[in-house]
């Protein structure tokens, strides 16, 4: 790879990282999977790049390229070695932004989120990252009308799970 198509990409993912890290945080459940699956994640971004066309945002390839590492590294990780929850690490959170009410909100819906298969959680990380559901549809590879009637389905899954 030429130093340009290199300085591209590393500009690149350092301006939309947090995407990788969002996708890990859902698809994780400790800091030691999440940076395993940020490196995969940032090993596949790389490996494609020279593919990328440019033919849609980066962002939005981005999310196609980490969401799919993230279903298909998980997908095989189901036959692992259970990992510690999140909730048992001490996070650094500055005493004026801590706030107990939205953390424990936080908690209840990350939980809801990891009781949904791989392609309802990749919705509804796009749902909550305001993506609309044309973007959803050209990421996750399937029609807007079906992103929408999954989407529907999963709110009513996750308002089962939140309140059985």
């Amino acid at each position: 790879m030429n130093k340009e198509l290199e300085h591209q990409f590393v500009t690149n993912l350092e301006k939309h990282q947090n995407i990788a890290h969002k996708i890990c945080r859902i698809y994780t459940n400790n800091q030691d999977a999440h940076n395993d699956l940020f490196q995969e994640i940032t090993i596949q971004l790389w490996k494609a790049y020279p593919k990328f066309r440019g033919e849609a945002k980066f962002s939005t390839w981005m999310y196609r390229v980490a969401l799919n590492t993230a279903i298909t590294l998980y997908r095989k990780k189901k036959r692992s070695i259970p990992t510690q929850d999140f909730d048992t690490v001490d996070f650094k959170i500055k005493a004026e932004e801590y706030d107990d009410e939205t953390e424990q909100q936080l908690k209840v819906m990350y939980a809801a989120i990891q009781e949904l298969n791989d392609i309802e959680k990749a919705l509804v990380f796009l749902y909550l990252e305001d993506k609309n559901y044309r973007d959803i549809s050209e990421t996750l590879g399937i029609t807007e009308v079906n992103a929408r009637v999954k989407m529907n389905r999963v709110k009513t899954k996750l308002k089962n799970i939140l309140n059985p």
